[in-house]
């Protein structure tokens, strides 16, 4: 994506040029500003966010993971994939990570929300992953 910067008169000390956004730093910002939303546990489907661990592990945690993004001109679309926390409304969260991320793109990135799809694709139910851990013998 590229924004034209020109400005109407260069002449008042303001340097022309453009600006070039690419697709993943607008992903970036909408999975950081899902990740805030209360209720969300994690982005991405389970393969992404295996990955992801890895990623965390050695510290190069990718914020844009769980986060697809079509870049027009004017209008930017997302998909937005995510884990909800037990027991917070399913709809809710989707609702308020759809807000969220329309904000951000807005805010950040200069561009028009055109549509946000999440997809909810687990619930985290705490204390889960301990049970696994656990052996069923002595």
């Amino acid at each position: 994506m590229t924004i034209d910067t020109t400005p109407a008169s260069a002449s008042n000390g303001a340097v022309t040029g453009t600006t070039t956004i690419v697709d993943p730093v607008v992903a970036k910002i909408a999975g950081i500003a899902a990740r805030e939303v209360r209720g969300v546990h994690d982005l991405g489907g389970g393969a992404a966010r295996l990955v992801g661990n890895v990623r965390d592990a050695i510290g190069q945690r990718d914020q844009g993971q769980g986060i697809k993004v079509e870049v027009g001109e004017k209008q930017v679309a997302a998909d937005v994939t995510i884990v909800v926390e037990y027991p917070e409304q399913l709809q809710v969260v989707a609702e308020d990570v759809r807000r969220a991320v329309a904000r951000s793109i807005t805010e950040l990135v200069g561009m028009e929300v055109a549509e946000i799809d999440v997809t909810v694709t687990d619930v985290f139910i705490p204390g889960d992953e301990d049970d696994a851990e656990q052996s069923r013998v002595a």
